[in-house]
């Protein structure tokens, strides 16, 4: 019975409505030797593949980051969707070229 609690768990943690050009806050848990800590990326979704993985581009001063991550990760412990947007592309490589502000994105605002 615990399984399938488990797998239930699981299964409605894994419901993210995510989409290219949302700004979402990734909260992912980080081993280091014996220790566990919870770590936070903040950036905008580039790239989507299916449903297994999500890039994520944020800018540190003027270097640009970008990590992938696993939607199914166990390591995932919550995702946060900050903003919705309307972009007229699947995939956003020509962020990675731009400012942050001179990108063309129609802002909705998201109920939390």
């Amino acid at each position: 019975m615990k399984n399938i609690n488990r797998l239930v768990t699981d299964l409605k943690k894994t419901n993210y409505k995510l989409n290219s050009g949302d700004t979402v806050k990734v909260y992912y848990e980080i081993k280091e030797g014996e220790k566990k800590r919870i770590q936070s990326f903040k950036g905008i979704i580039i790239k989507k593949q299916g449903n297994s993985t999500f890039t994520v581009r944020k800018k540190i001063g003027t270097i640009g980051v970008e990590r992938i991550f696993q939607i199914k990760s166990p390591n995932i412990k919550e995702i946060k969707k900050i903003r919705s947007v309307k972009v007229r592309r699947a995939k956003l490589y020509y962020f990675r070229n731009l400012i942050v502000n001179q990108a063309k994105r129609k802002h909705y605002i998201t109920k939390r």
